[in-house]
């Protein structure tokens, strides 16, 4: 990468082709869509949500999260069940074997990605890897 650290466009055009790449080759870690995966995921972390609140989260329309949600609740890895709290609107929650799906991919991808760190990285990189991560977390969730 040019060394221009100064230089915020050409910052976030570098950012933008690698975190692309990245994507792309989690992708191919995934045992489902990745959409799915994000779903899951987040439904784990946070626990029953509906589905605008899933879409809101994931800054998708509530008719493509509707879409995804009806796929995981035909492939048996989410219920919808009455909000207790507002009997008009559903909850998502996870079953057991999406649980089980979910972590079992997470298990495969996290530790493609350890072996690489491992792997390719030197102590003072995997320092500043993890220091960067804070950052894309607050990039992401700006």
């Amino acid at each position: 990468m040019p060394d221009a650290p100064d230089d915020p466009a050409l910052l976030a055009s570098e950012l933008r082709v690698v975190l692309g790449q990245l994507v792309r080759r989690l992708r191919t870690q995934h045992r489902f869509p990745l959409s799915q995966g994000m779903v899951l995921g987040r439904l784990d972390r946070h626990g029953p949500m509906g589905v605008s609140d899933l879409a809101a989260a994931e800054r998708v329309r509530p008719q493509s999260m509707a879409q995804t949600v009806a796929e995981l609740e035909a492939a048996g890895m989410v219920t919808r069940e009455p909000d207790p709290s507002d009997k008009r609107r559903a909850l998502v929650s996870l079953t057991p074997e999406g649980l089980a799906t979910l972590l079992a991919d997470r298990r495969d991808r996290e530790g493609w990605m350890a072996r690489l760190i491992a792997d390719e990285l030197a102590a003072d990189e995997r320092a500043t890897l993890h220091r960067s991560v804070e950052l894309l977390r607050r990039l992401a969730e700006g």
